[in-house]
Order: structure tokens, then C-alpha cells, then sequence
């Protein structure tokens, strides 16, 4: 008989898989930033609660049984739910984060995500806080955030964080690795030359809706 990994056990290996970090899923889950590590390392809780789970498992794109939900029995329904954070980039002088707390969840296509070239389980949501990105991006916005980053930053828009804080850009890429950091709107200035070092590149904005 094949035994089933133990849930602790699983969920180290996923957070080693993707990149991420106790602190970071905790966070996600709205929970102290050692929650995570307290269940995984020293069993406490003994099991993860329903919610929480389910954020987890949703995040990594995994069965809820696997990390110690019941046995899944309904068919999958293709519906992909992206975590939407409680915190704003700002679309105008910048805006400080000190928490990025679940807001709730959005449904996409994840077949219609994975045609756009997107791993589901690294896209986040957030909303547009200023009106420096106008009118690409208008206040209110929700925008789908590619969490992504590795090698040199594309051109195009994304959520940074400088002089810690944090907003949406637009960015292009100069030569020895320096940075245009732009606005749209062309009542605000921008940052033309900008050390690439001293900026964060949260990550690429790849969708954005609004109220209509």
C-alpha cells in the first residue's frame, strides 16, 4: 500500500519548489509571520484550519487532501482563484506597505491563464491606489501581478518597490543596468536614470480591470 506524504512534509516541499518562504505564506494567509514555520517544524497547529488550507492549496495549485483536507470528489471546474492582496500600488507619490493580508479571492480560466503564457500560482492581485499610471491604469484598478522576476526587467509596467515604497511603473531598461521609472500620466515626473540596484521589481503587471 502507498502512503500518503505526510501534510507538513508536503508543504515544505512546495514552498521549496516555488521559491517562497514561511514568513511570505503566513502573510498570505493573514497569520504572524511564523505561523507557517511553527507548523512545519514543530507541529503546532496539528492541522492547518479549513480557510487557510484551502488558500494554500488554491495558491499551489494542489489538492486540499494534500495538505491534510479531505479526500477530493467533485470534478474540477477549471476555475483558477487568484489571490487578491490588501494592499494598494500607488499610482502617485508612492505608498508604503507594511502588510499584504488576503482581501479575498478572484476566479479565472486557468486554461485561459496558461494561453497567456501565466503560471497561476505565481499571480497575485492588487488595486491601483493614484492616478499617475492614467489612463492605461485609472485609480481603483485591479491588477493582475506576474510574480516572476529573473534576469533583466522587460520593458513595460510593474509593481516596484523604491525608497520603500511601493508602486506601479512603468519601467524601461537603460545600459550598465540602469532604469527609466515612468508615469503615464504627464502631470507626474518620472525617474529617467535610476540605478537598477535600487529598485525591486515586485513584479509585471499582465491584466488590469475596472468598473465600468
Amino acid at each position: 500500500m502507498i502512503m500518503a506524504e505526510e501534510p507538513r512534509t508536503v508543504l515544505e516541499r512546495l514552498i521549496a519548489q516555488n521559491g517562497d518562504d514561511y514568513a511570505g505564506l503566513s502573510k498570505l494567509i493573514g497569520r504572524n509571520p511564523t505561523y507557517i514555520q511553527q507548523f512545519i517544524k514543530r507541529g503546532s497547529p496539528k492541522k492547518l484550519p479549513e480557510v487557510e488550507r484551502g488558500i494554500l492549496a488554491r495558491y499551489f495549485g494542489v489538492a486540499e487532501n494534500m495538505l491534510g483536507g479531505p479526500p477530493a470528489n467533485v470534478a474540477k471546474t477549471g476555475i483558477r482563484l487568484i489571490p487578491k492582496l490588501a494592499v494598494g500600488a500607488s499610482a502617485g507619490a508612492g505608498a508604503i506597505s507594511d502588510q499584504e493580508a488576503l482581501a479575498g479571492k478572484i476566479g479565472f480560466d486557468e486554461k485561459w491563464l496558461r494561453k497567456q503564457g501565466l503560471d497561476p500560482s505565481r499571480l497575485s492581485l492588487i488595486q491601483v491606489d493614484g492616478d499617475s499610471m492614467s489612463p492605461t491604469l485609472n485609480h481603483g484598478d485591479d491588477i493582475m501581478v506576474d510574480n516572476r522576476v529573473s534576469g533583466a526587467v522587460r520593458d513595460g509596467i510593474h509593481v516596484i518597490r523604491l525608497d520603500d515604497m511601493l508602486m506601479v511603473k512603468r519601467l524601461a531598461g537603460g545600459p550598465g543596468g540602469r532604469l527609466s521609472v515612468l508615469s503615464d500620466n504627464p502631470a507626474y515626473p518620472g525617474w529617467p536614470d535610476v540605478d537598477g540596484a535600487a529598485v525591486t521589481v515586485i513584479g509585471r503587471v499582465v491584466w488590469a480591470g475596472r468598473r465600468l
